[in-house]
């Protein structure tokens, strides 16, 4: 640790002071901006300690700690540097979930995973870090998570003024659909009754629930894991009076023509819903039919999936939109479909 001369700033209207001193050439680049609760401690180097008294500032002489500027990959394979054999498959990129780190790793780096998971960690300042084994699969869309270091694996994803409370073992969180989060915010819903169907902890739920004005939405989930994060996202972020959670199947869901909306944010299987879907939907309601497609003939199968179940005439397709890539060739789509009151008024 150093000795050097800090400037020492008063804490209100700091930054723009000391951005003055850093765009003058005159800060420590390589030591750290220390505070407490009145000021701000900013390193000057020793030939521009004279000009920053003759401008005013009071300082004062301390210990700096040097900044580390290398970038997180540089620090983790310093530290992983007694393994050489390590370094060529380390993950150079990783996923924030809170505080938690998630991890895509080599297989052969298995053998390795809690020193790879402390390292992580450490460089990071994650309380813990697991790795993603193999993605997600089966009904529930499950992840597959080792815990490489750390064992409290809830954490809280802020997003867009929502809240989204998981446990990462337990529960998809599905990071590339937040644009597709956001157009739900945007809706304009007012007064308007909504069925998600498949409501996860409350991806779309939520944001639709707090901003678009919904008047009612029933959130449906299957997974007894993610129904009880539903309903403590539907408490913290204060939509209980919108928002009636139902852990179970969707096709068992009561009545007829009752919603205005249908969120059907599931893929590669979503077509076997869709009779429920249209079971509940009014004359002129809009459904948000999400599914999986090659590139190439996405319209067709959806033109293809809705003509069979609805008939010539009975939907009209206002928009096709793509969520994500979802494989090489493959994309994650969302549909919103009008279903035209003939057709509703026929299926009753």
């Amino acid at each position: 640790m150093k000795r050097v001369t800090f400037a020492k700033i008063p804490s209100e209207g700091a930054g723009p002071r000391i951005r003055e001193l850093m765009d003058r050439g005159w800060v420590d680049l390589h030591a750290k901006i220390s505070k407490d609760e009145c000021y701000r401690y900013v390193p000057i180097l020793p030939e521009h300690i004279g000009e920053v008294v003759e401008e005013g500032y009071e300082t004062v002489d301390g210990d700096a700690h040097t900044l580390d500027r290398r970038s997180p990959q540089e620090r983790i394979r310093e530290a992983l540097s007694d393994h050489p054999d390590l370094l060529g498959m380390l993950p150079e990129r990783w996923e924030f979930v809170g505080d938690i780190v998630i991890l895509k790793m080599d297989p052969r780096c298995r053998p390795y995973g809690p020193l790879i998971g402390e390292t992580y960690a450490r460089v990071l300042g994650a309380k813990t870090v697991c790795a993603d084994v193999r993605g997600v699969s089966g009904e529930f869309r499950q992840p597959s998570m080792e815990v490489l270091y750390g064992t409290d694996t809830e954490s809280v994803r802020l997003e867009n003024g929502i809240r989204y409370g998981f446990d990462v073992t337990k529960v998809m969180y599905a990071s590339g659909n937040t644009d597709e989060r956001m157009r739900m915010r945007r809706l304009d819903c007012r007064g308007e009754t909504v069925v998600d169907m498949f409501a996860g902890i409350g991806y779309f739920t939520l944001p639709l629930a707090k901003f678009s004005g919904a008047r009612r939405v029933f959130a449906c989930e299957k997974n007894p894991d993610s129904y009880r994060f539903l309903v403590r996202n539907i408490r913290d972020n204060e939509v209980s009076d919108v928002v009636i959670p139902i852990l179970g199947d969707n096709r068992d869901l009561l009545g007829k023509g009752f919603a205005d909306r249908i969120l059907m944010g599931y893929v590669q299987t979503t077509a076997d819903f869709l009779p429920a879907a249209l079971r509940m939907i009014r004359p002129g309601g809009i459904i948000h039919y999400h599914d999986t497609f090659y590139v190439s003939e996405y319209r067709e199968r959806i033109e293809s999936i809705f003509g069979e179940n609805c008939g010539e005439g009975g939907y009209e397709v206002l928009g096709i939109r793509e969520v994500k890539s979802f494989a090489p060739a493959v994309s994650h789509y969302v549909a919103d479909v009008r279903i035209t009151p003939s057709r509703s008024r026929s299926s009753q």
